[in-house]
């Protein structure tokens, strides 16, 4: 038999949302009439927590308030205790998270700062010899740029080397057209039709970085 003070209950919160009859609440919240009076019987504890889900949903509360209004009160007890231990669980692991995001975070600062000085330590004599090269050129404009090119080049050579980065094709080069690893700047070409390379594209192993720049012949 139902229980009445469940009963009324159940009657106030579905009066509030506007649902006149159990069968309505049925239909409303997807469950069977069967788990409503287990609900009016008090036997909160066998029922599905999807089932419960589903009637706080469609009556507007939050699930704990309704195990809190639906419980017997021995069951109230054990269910504050057990309220009481995911309660705290939920905070260990919230401090746990914080502690891990700022692990991550440490982490990455690290990973940063040894990659720039890797990077610095490749692009080292490129530093230290630029800023007198371009002094050299500001003073003499008819210095043969031969002699400035290695001074970039060498550098930025070794930086893509240590990263796995190649190039598609040199400057230059006359090779079969390839969409997929050519980007045509002008006209149009045909797949297999010899292009010639205007500014080269990378990639780092398998990966496509960009694709070379290329115009018909």
């Amino acid at each position: 038999m139902p229980n009445i003070d469940f009963t009324q209950k159940l009657q106030g919160l579905m009066q509030q949302v506007g649902i006149s009859s159990f069968k309505a609440l049925s239909r409303a919240a997807n469950v069977s009439e069967y788990q409503l009076l287990r609900l009016r019987q008090g036997k909160l504890e066998q029922m599905r927590v999807d089932v419960l889900l589903k009637l706080s949903l469609v009556l507007q509360m939050p699930l704990s308030e309704l195990v809190v209004t639906f419980s017997s009160r021995e069951l109230l007890q054990d269910k504050t205790a057990s309220i009481q231990e995911l309660l705290q669980e939920i905070a260990d692991l919230k401090k746990e998270y914080q502690r891990s995001q700022l692990q991550l975070e440490q982490q990455r600062e690290i990973l940063v700062q040894e990659l720039q000085q890797s990077t610095l330590q490749l692009l080292e004599s490129l530093l230290l010899q630029w800023p007198t090269a371009a002094q050299k050129v500001q003073e003499n404009p008819q210095l043969a740029a031969v002699k400035i090119v290695p001074l970039v080049q060498k550098p930025l050579e070794k930086l893509l080397q240590a990263w796995g980065i190649e190039a598609i094709a040199p400057v230059g080069a006359e090779l079969p057209y390839d969409p997929q690893l050519h980007q045509l700047m002008q006209g149009t070409s045909q797949p297999g039709e010899t292009v010639k390379v205007r500014y080269t594209g990378y990639l780092q192993g398998e990966k496509l970085l960009h694709r070379a720049k290329v115009s018909p012949i």
